[in-house]
């Protein structure tokens, strides 16, 4: 996690699991270490690659706010999966109280007088977990035999070394935790968008309701001063 004095980040290096032709994400997460609210925005030397949800925020006192970054499906992969992309995010303390309609760019340059914190990440790709070679026909006695193949073309696990089957289970178990972990992280995201509109709706009521009790004060004190006059 980062040192920064406003948000700690983790982590500090975001990796892809590089596959052609597929959409891959991975989750961030931002810490507010101080009794402030601290506004974020997070941004990328490739912006047509990434896809930040949510880039801009705010993250209430002693909280945190996940973010998932999505890379779209590429048509090559680099040489030697060697990336040279990078994200920056910057933090900056707000007024307490303030929500996403409140934040502008101008808050995080450095004309704003504001102390704008940078972190900045480093994108890494790795190669996807590859399932084991088979053993070829004709292997030695003792080796392990080599899988079939059924009709419609499906790996035979039943027949797999001991080995090779908890390779694939490990494999197959990883990508749905994976895929498990950045489902509830999207929908956490969601909620406090959800919980944020309610709060809005809520001071928009208050507002109204102050309103209308303030027009029937009005009218009832000018009933009596005009009931007192005629008396």
């Amino acid at each position: 996690m980062s040192s920064g004095e406003l948000l700690g980040i983790e982590p500090l290096e975001l990796t892809f699991p590089f596959e052609l032709k597929k959409q891959i994400s991975c989750s961030l997460q931002l810490s507010n270490k101080t009794e402030d609210y601290v506004a974020f925005k997070v941004k990328t030397t490739n912006p047509k690659k990434y896809c930040v949800r949510p880039n801009t925020g705010v993250v209430l006192p002693r909280s945190t706010s996940d973010i998932i970054v999505t890379m779209q499906a590429q048509k090559e992969a680099p040489a030697d999966l060697q990336c040279k992309d990078k994200f920056l995010v910057q933090s900056v303390t707000v007024s307490p109280g303030s929500t996403l309609k409140d934040i502008t760019a101008e808050m995080f340059t450095r004309d704003s007088g504001k102390n704008v914190e940078e972190c900045k990440l480093k994108v890494t790709y790795v190669a996807p977990p590859q399932p084991p070679s088979p053993v070829p026909e004709g292997s030695e006695e003792g080796s392990s035999p080599r899988p079939s193949v059924s009709d419609n073309g499906t790996l035979n696990v039943s027949e797999l070394h001991a080995p090779q089957r908890l390779s694939l289970d490990l494999n197959a178990l990883v990508s749905k935790l994976t895929g498990e972990k950045n489902s509830v992280i999207q929908q956490n995201i969601k909620l406090q968008q959800e919980l944020e509109l309610l709060r809005r709706e809520r001071r928009k009521h208050s507002a109204h309701w102050f309103s209308l009790t303030a027009v029937v004060i009005v009218a009832i004190l000018g009933f009596l001063f005009a009931y007192y006059l005629t008396t």
